[in-house]
């Protein structure tokens, strides 16, 4: 029996190829991942007080970057910043000097990490499953990074600082959680984010030059162990009311 030979594509009229099309859009919606099915568009939610200005600087950034710069290149570099932060907090045992060295690093962190999605959006060479993930990975274990070096600091002490890296890392993964079940991505909360972060994370570090390590009140804790217990008790705080009200939603949605 002769095999049937395959028709060429002039064959198909072009209304087979709409129709064909339309199946595979309906099957395959825009935002979704052929590989998993199921990755649905999050909204991004962005209310920091530095959003909109931080936004425009990106942006003129991103039209101004050579082709050599790669986002996975900006992401390594945001993390060569978070590496630099920490080896600054450690050594300012030995000179209270490197501290200018961690003041440099949050302004390489920002750069790379703020800029490698921007980057990506503006060429329009988004991967959102890979560079969600990956994105988001190098933040968590560059926070830790920074948090151990802030702990083996003469500034604050170890176990204050990884109480204040647990309740970031709380609220993120609220974060994480919250654009799964409700699609929206929040990027900030109580009109701070990153970016703002890391501002009052230099006016600390350069707090420090003038207080110095003294401990106060006749404890064992400096003024900076009681900022970054102040700052981890407000982000479990947060967590908290920010998963109250997302459960209250869902049961109102009946979901």
């Amino acid at each position: 029996m002769p095999v049937p030979r395959p028709r060429p594509l002039s064959f198909y009229h072009i209304s087979d190829i709409r129709v064909a099309a339309t199946f595979f859009l309906l099957r395959f919606p825009i935002g979704t991942a052929l590989g998993d099915h199921l990755v649905k568009p999050v909204q991004r939610i962005q209310r920091n007080l530095l959003a909109v200005g931080e936004r425009r600087l990106l942006t003129w950034l991103a039209e101004r970057m050579p082709a050599s710069v790669t986002p996975d290149r900006l992401t390594s570099v945001g993390f060569l910043g978070a590496c630099t932060v920490s080896a600054g907090y450690a050594l300012s045992s030995w000179r209270i000097e490197w501290l200018w060295v961690v003041i440099a690093g949050f302004v390489i962190n920002w750069f790379g990490d703020s800029l490698d999605g921007s980057l990506a959006r503006f060429r329009k060479i988004e991967r959102p499953t890979f560079g969600y993930f990956i994105d988001h990975s190098t933040d968590a274990l560059g926070n830790l990074i920074i948090m151990v070096g802030l702990g083996l600091s003469p500034f604050v002490r170890l176990d204050v600082a990884l109480f204040g890296l647990a309740s970031y890392l709380l609220l993120s993964i609220h974060t994480f959680i919250a654009a799964k079940v409700v699609d929206e991505f929040r990027m900030s909360y109580m009109a701070g984010g990153p970016t703002e972060l890391r501002l009052v994370l230099i006016a600390m570090t350069l707090c420090m030059f003038l207080l110095g390590p003294d401990t106060v009140l006749g404890t064992v804790f400096s003024p900076f162990d009681l900022f970054i217990g102040g700052l981890g008790i407000t982000l479990i705080g947060l967590f908290i009311g920010q998963t109250v009200a997302t459960a209250r939603d869902l049961l109102h949605r009946g979901n």
